[in-house]
């Protein structure tokens, strides 16, 4: 049994006393150990644990974070960070085998770093039944669920009717069945959200923000091009925390995993119902026009499939697609279609794996009848977020002193934001102070969802939206297999 950081570890799965007593005496040996803990008995500096709704020192009271079955790695990320509405203690419950230590290694790394480490104490359960001890044992109020998505909206449905808070990572269903348990989640408290890291992209934030502007932007355009258009590049094998990224077997099974269309499309469904928005909460029926969808696979030799899951051999599950030693994993998609009469398209591709000195790329334009905002992400801007406003070509368009004005009542929210002239564009220029990465984003989304859990307050749109997006891309999905 390993020890990474300060953990305390039960294995549901080995023959130990522990794991073959009945269901009273394990939850008396969990209360035991922690009582241990508390003491310090064995781990030195580990302070008491404060269950969810006890306070501690006389302040307000803490959240307790609890984890289930972390199979993808941005279970681990949206621990990057410590937050002061939480307590260090997190409880893990999970199956036994390799997701799991993938998890409990990238936490022990934001442990044990020299800059700003966290100081989570993991107390971790292996098993078969471990959904079930969570929801007895109930040793917090808010959960993380980042793993396998075919028993997703099934694990949060339940959850929630337990009055669990829940905080899921994408996708939260792989196809119109789960669609009815989405409803009934986002009808009622209590809080139920994705993360959606995108949104806390510095260059898309000012990109929104520009959008809001009518004497920048003006209003959406109807023809032409599409007035809101994504394209996102993701690739297969690739570096996250400072290390190759290992992926879990199934995350190549779409039955498991799901296809192309319900995976990072969901972040772009999300920022263009954003970007969209206009103060109402948005409904399948009446906002949204589906046009066109396809999806088409990403070939994958044996020899980059071993690199990324560390098996020499493709599974069972997937051998269907499988021919010769190439998997054929449908992971790409494209779509089109109208929100609240706004045209959009969206396409979201994965390649192989990063060029060297490479990244994923993004390409986000919208356009309006006074400017098109463009925000890219590639090789010609190193990699980095920018973001640049054309002039449109109408006798209405945008003006330098008017996008001068709009960036000096910017300034509390991004102070520093500026531009330059590049031809006929204009280049925002945003400091250093104001980005952050990818890996960071997660954290972020937490801190936004303990501050509506702590308010009782968040948007009223939230739920609907969420409904509206997923109904979105598993029809999208439908019709790209009738295709």
């Amino acid at each position: 049994m390993s020890e990474i950081g300060k953990q305390h570890v039960q294995d549901g799965t080995s023959r130990s006393a522990a794991a073959s007593a009945s269901r009273t005496d394990r939850r008396s040996f969990l209360k035991t150990s922690l009582a241990a803990m508390a003491a310090g008995a064995g781990l030195p500096g580990i302070a008491p644990f404060a269950a969810a709704g006890e306070t501690t020192g006389g302040g307000p009271a803490k959240h307790t974070l609890i984890v289930l079955n972390p199979g993808h790695f941005h279970a681990g990320l949206t621990l990057r960070d410590r937050h002061p509405r939480l307590n260090d203690d997190v409880f893990v419950y999970a199956e036994d085998g390799p997701d799991v230590e993938n998890f409990l290694r990238m936490v022990g790394s934001f442990n044990s770093r020299d800059r700003d480490p966290t100081r989570w104490k993991l107390h971790v359960y292996r098993g078969a039944d471990h959904l079930s001890r969570l929801r007895e044992e109930r040793r917090g109020d808010v959960v993380i669920i980042s793993g396998k998505n075919d028993s997703k909206m099934g694990s949060i449905h339940r959850l929630h009717a337990e009055g669990f808070h829940v905080l899921g990572d994408k996708p939260w269903l792989i196809g119109a069945g789960g669609l009815a348990l989405l409803r009934a989640v986002t009808s009622g408290r209590p809080l139920a959200m994705d993360i959606m890291t995108e949104r806390h992209q510095i260059a898309t934030q000012v990109q929104k923000a520009l959008i809001d502007r009518a004497d920048v932007f003006g209003e959406f355009r109807l023809s032409g091009e599409p007035a809101i258009e994504f394209r996102s590049i993701h690739h297969l094998y690739k570096i996250v925390n400072q290390r190759p990224l290992v992926r879990p077997h199934w995350f190549f099974d779409t039955a498991v995993q799901g296809e192309g269309m319900m995976d990072v499309t969901t972040h772009l469904v999300d920022l263009a119902q954003w970007f969209a928005a206009d103060g109402h909460r948005f409904d399948y029926e009446t906002d949204v026009e589906l046009l066109h969808a396809r999806q088409w696979p990403t070939e994958v030799p044996l020899e980059i499939f071993s690199r990324i899951t560390g098996l020499d051999a493709f599974p069972p599950a997937i051998r269907d697609e499988v021919k010769g030693d190439t998997l054929h994993y449908l992971c790409n998609a494209a779509f089109s279609c109208r929100l609240r009469g706004v045209p959009v398209q969206i396409e979201s591709l994965w390649n192989l794996q990063i060029p060297e000195g490479g990244g994923d790329t993004h390409f986000a334009a919208v356009r309006g009848t006074r400017a098109t905002l463009i925000v890219d992400q590639g090789p010609d801007t190193r990699y980095r977020t920018r973001l640049s406003v054309y002039p449109s070509a109408f006798s209405t368009r945008v003006t330098e002193s008017t996008l001068s004005r709009a960036i000096r009542d910017l300034q509390p929210q991004f102070p520093g934001l500026g531009y330059r002239r590049d031809g006929e564009a204009f280049r925002m220029e945003i400091p250093d102070m104001l980005r952050t990465g990818h890996e960071a984003h997660f954290a972020a989304v937490l801190d936004t969802f303990i501050g509506y859990i702590d308010s009782g307050r968040w948007p009223a749109n939230l739920g609907p939206d969420l409904v509206t997006k997923y109904t979105l891309l598993a029809n999208a999905r439908e019709l790209s297999l009738r295709i």
